[in-house]
């Protein structure tokens, strides 16, 4: 079976400061990682971010060892500015969750988006 990926939000915000724009989109794909299961993809900025069952995994165990709750990815995350940027987290429990957080120079506040994973942390 091939991979299906399917849109769940496309996410979009204009910095009035200079008229860029932060995009990211996230798919639910239907084969991620080596054992092929369902999972999530968090597309920004030319990156990309896989939420599957063997990253949750890790990501579960180094969210407990930092006391628990959401994990930010800072590997997976665009944070060179307090003022700008897009931060993914992964949060563990049932169902595991792909946490995206975004703003740009002219927004007062962040925007903060959870979206579910196929899988539980």
């Amino acid at each position: 079976m091939a991979n299906e990926k399917t849109v769940v939000e496309e996410l979009e915000f204009r910095d009035l400061e200079d008229d860029s724009k932060l995009k990211c989109a996230v798919l639910a794909c239907t084969e991620l990682g080596n054992n092929s299961k369902p999972g999530l993809q968090v597309i920004w900025m030319g990156n990309i971010v896989n939420f599957h069952p063997l990253a949750a995994e890790k990501w579960a165990y180094d969210a407990k060892k930092k006391g628990g709750g959401p994990l930010l990815l800072e590997d997976q995350s665009w944070v060179a500015h307090t003022n700008q940027f897009i931060k993914i987290y992964f949060v563990p429990g049932s169902p595991a969750k792909a946490r995206v957080e975004m703003k740009t120079r002219s927004m007062d506040q962040s925007v903060t988006k959870d979206f579910d994973c196929p899988f539980n942390a």
